[in-house]
């Protein structure tokens, strides 16, 4: 299946109408299920924060918005409530010197992380009200949220997702 393809197919939805003259005052529409393209069966690994994380990254570089849906979706069902109290129990972001007592946060860390990804995949596939949902979400519930990045320092999702906020309403308000 060509990448374009699976982008266009996730991103539709299938309306199912009846022509006026085969509609009978008893027929009542199918379910919505029936006319909607499947979800993607995900693969969770073991749950936990980090791997479902991880999996939203690689979807994110794959450019598969279905997936990254998905896995945001379930870190959020699984670690959302923990990343909250987390966020709530800090009045700063914790010192990045401080890598174990980062790493201790680990639902905030990862749920935030989750967020920002889902905000740029939506950003990249042209849906900027979902993108800026997803950044106002992080900014406001989980600022103090900290990512690794594999060249060796932590950043703060949340303050690229403000820049993103601030660029996605000027956009809205031209």
């Amino acid at each position: 299946m060509k990448p374009g393809l699976l982008l266009s197919v996730t991103s539709c939805v299938v309306a199912s109408l009846l022509p006026l003259s085969a509609q009978t005052p008893d027929a009542t529409p199918a379910p919505a299920a029936a006319t909607t393209p499947a979800a993607p069966k995900l693969d969770f690994g073991d749950n936990g924060s980090a791997t479902i994380t991880g999996k939203a990254w690689a979807a994110h570089a794959a450019k598969n918005v279905a997936e990254v849906k998905g896995y945001v979706a379930r870190v959020r069902e699984l670690y959302e409530a923990t990343a909250i109290q987390q966020q709530n129990s800090l009045t700063a972001p914790v010192p990045t010197d401080d890598k174990e007592k980062v790493h201790s946060y680990w639902a905030l860390n990862d749920v935030g992380t989750s967020l920002f990804i889902l905000g740029q995949t939506l950003e990249q596939s042209g849906d900027k009200a979902g993108a800026l949902a997803a950044y106002k979400t992080l900014v406001d519930k989980l600022s103090f949220a900290q990512c690794w990045d594999t060249k060796g320092w932590f950043w703060r999702p949340s303050e690229a997702a403000r820049a993103r906020v601030k660029a996605l309403e000027f956009d809205a308000a031209e």
